[in-house]
């Protein structure tokens, strides 16, 4: 391909001016490349400023767009030549070694593990920025969202961010993997497809197929199916981990594990597995106290199990804690599943399906 009309061809640069070229047309900010080449940034903005005088070209925009027209960068191939480019396109893999080559576990504390072997990804901020990558599987996430969503009022501004994730592009690479599996495009950052595994997309594909499962009458599939989603989670999600966004999906994610162990247990209770349901409900009540609707399936399984005494004793006990924290009364699903009890039926308590999960 040939540069196009009234402007010089890459050639007219340095060896060092064309990697930079080649950097910034792979979406890579200026502490990147600088980061990438081992170079102060300064340097870096004067080879730039020299391309862009070499090349006649105005801006660095027009510069990205000369690197693809050139040939220096192919569109979807990943950046042409010897050297990789954190940010392009991850090889095809090769080798026996299953799954793929990076597992991302947030349901719990941030675990990692590269082709296999844990990683140490860093500081807490810097596991920071690796799970909002990871709970964002199918979109980029921008520098100002991720300074937003680990750093919160307390944001840094400057380089941080690219910094970080230059530190975590040199964890996540192995001998077998030299690439990158953070990806740059022009509207951030993100996991390259096809390479990489998060717990939480797990979770909803078991999920999915549990639904399933239902759906064409097979119960005890779907409860197993449930059953290794629940078993994904190791404990409270991003423990330990700061920022709005890791304190806002550890209470959505938490709520997600509430209703899976739920509709689990609707599930058991329809199989008339009924110990196992009250075993589970019991547990997750432990955890829950102030959950009305955990307390109404807890309750409708004691009912069913012939433990009357057992379920009005959750009332007492979920109505004194609501009234003790938080001031107030029973809510319809308590005072449904104690009618269900005093009745000695289901009537009242439904089926005590938990929502679509």
């Amino acid at each position: 391909m040939t540069a196009p009309q009234g402007r010089t061809g890459v050639t007219a640069l340095t060896a060092q001016e064309r990697e930079v070229l080649h950097a910034l047309g792979c979406g890579l900010e200026d502490a990147e490349i600088a980061d990438t080449l081992a170079l102060p940034e300064d340097v870096v903005a004067g080879r730039l400023g020299g391309v862009l005088v070499k090349l006649g070209l105005r801006n660095r925009a027009a510069a990205i767009v000369h690197a693809f027209d050139c040939g220096l960068v192919v569109p979807g191939l990943g950046p042409r030549g010897q050297a990789a480019v954190p940010g392009a396109a991850f090889p095809e893999r090769t080798g026996s070694a299953p799954g793929p080559w990076l597992r991302v576990s947030v349901l719990g504390p941030l675990r990692v593990r590269l082709a296999g072997r844990p990683v140490d990804v860093g500081p807490v901020r810097q596991q920071a920025v690796l799970a909002a990558l990871a709970l964002s599987p199918d979109r980029s996430v921008s520098r100002r969202q991720l300074l937003d969503g680990v750093w919160g009022t307390e944001s840094p501004g400057g380089n941080v961010v690219p910094v970080y994730v230059y530190r975590l592009r040199k964890s996540l690479r192995s001998g077998e993997c030299p690439d990158s599996v953070i990806r740059r495009d022009r509207y951030g950052y993100g996991l390259v497809h096809g390479v990489v595994e998060v717990d939480v997309a797990c979770v909803e594909e078991l999920v999915t197929a549990a639904g399933a499962a239902e759906r064409a009458g097979d119960l005890t599939e779907a409860v197993r199916l449930c059953s290794r989603a629940l078993e994904l989670f190791r404990g409270e999600p991003l423990a330990g981990l700061p920022g709005p966004l890791a304190e806002s999906e550890r209470l959505r994610l938490t709520g997600r594990r509430v209703t899976l162990a739920q509709r689990k247990a609707d599930w058991q209770l329809e199989l008339g597995g009924v110990a196992e349901a009250i075993a589970g409900l019991s547990a997750l009540a432990l955890e829950e106290p102030l959950n009305e609707p955990v307390a109404a399936l807890l309750m409708r399984a004691l009912r069913r199990g012939g433990r009357r005494a057992e379920a009005l004793a959750v009332f007492d006990r979920t109505g004194r804690r609501l009234a003790d924290e938080l001031g107030v009364a029973p809510g319809e699903p308590l005072l449904r599943a104690r009618r269900a009890v005093l009745r000695g039926d289901d009537a009242g308590a439904g089926r005590g399906r938990a929502g679509s999960a």
